[in-house]
């Protein structure tokens, strides 16, 4: 498999699962410029890398703006959406459970 194999849906956001092992799950996640901002709220850790694009989220109340090479821990537990989005936004996702 290769990372920037992919293609850009033209709805919301693509998921697809790169690793499940242990306590850990990485996944790519590939976003249109048209993303639902739905609130997740995950029993989970989360670390993300925004590897292209750019992308918005409220996580606590406040408007984080992440943009290439960016990282950004969310806590379990915490609600998180993602507002805004660039089309073609790639994210590495790790869940630690």
């Amino acid at each position: 498999m290769n990372l920037y194999n992919f293609t850009i849906p033209k709805d919301g956001e693509d998921f697809t699962t790169l690793l499940e092992h242990k306590n850990i799950k990485i996944t790519r996640i590939v976003s249109s410029a048209n993303v639902e901002p739905i609130e997740y709220v995950q029993d989970e850790d989360e670390w993300v890398l925004l590897i292209e694009g750019e992308a918005t989220l409220l996580l606590e109340n406040k408007k984080k703006v992440l943009k290439k090479g960016d990282i950004l821990f969310i806590p379990a537990k915490i609600p998180h959406k993602v507002l805004k989005t660039s089309h073609g936004t790639v994210w590495l996702a790790v869940h630690i459970y």
